[in-house]
């Protein structure tokens, strides 16, 4: 299964929202297959942003922030169609064009799931379930990709 990771679960991740925030973001990423779970591009741009306005970090350390990001994760481009899907809907959903982009981005990639805490849980399109991975239950298809030790 392939997973979309958004700004939010990265910038906690940065140490942002503090320590417990940072500690259960770091838990889950390292559960997480490498393999299939990727970054939209949109994502580390908005990590670039959050790291200089609300962490304080200087632009050189959110740059290099965003390549180890890169590094470990697989990045998901804006391609066109990303765009196009994004606003229709934008449109039809009422969201943001930028919170658009990175679901379209998670469905033209073939994830089934995009963990976010900023997107309504639960909302599906084009095959992708928003998840909020700090949520208590998990969603059943996050339960079922950590296993046991994911409650």
């Amino acid at each position: 299964m392939r997973i979309a990771l958004d700004t939010n679960v990265l910038a906690y991740a940065e140490g942002i929202n503090g320590a417990e925030r940072r500690d259960a973001a770091l838990a889950l990423i390292r559960q997480l297959p490498q393999e299939s779970t990727i970054v939209p591009v949109q994502v580390l741009g908005e990590l670039f942003n959050v790291l200089v306005r609300k962490g304080g970090k200087s632009r050189s350390d959110a740059r290099d922030a965003l390549q180890s990001w890169r590094d470990t994760f697989p990045v998901a481009e804006t391609s066109p169609e990303v765009m196009v899907a994004a606003a229709d809907l934008a449109t039809d959903h009422q969201l943001g064009i930028w919170d658009a982009v990175v679901l379209s981005a998670a469905s033209q990639s073939g994830c089934r799931l995009l963990l976010s805490e900023d997107l309504q849980a639960g909302f599906t399109w084009a095959g992708v379930t928003v998840v909020d991975p700090f949520s208590s239950p998990k969603h059943a298809l996050l339960h079922a990709l950590l296993g046991d030790g994911a409650e």
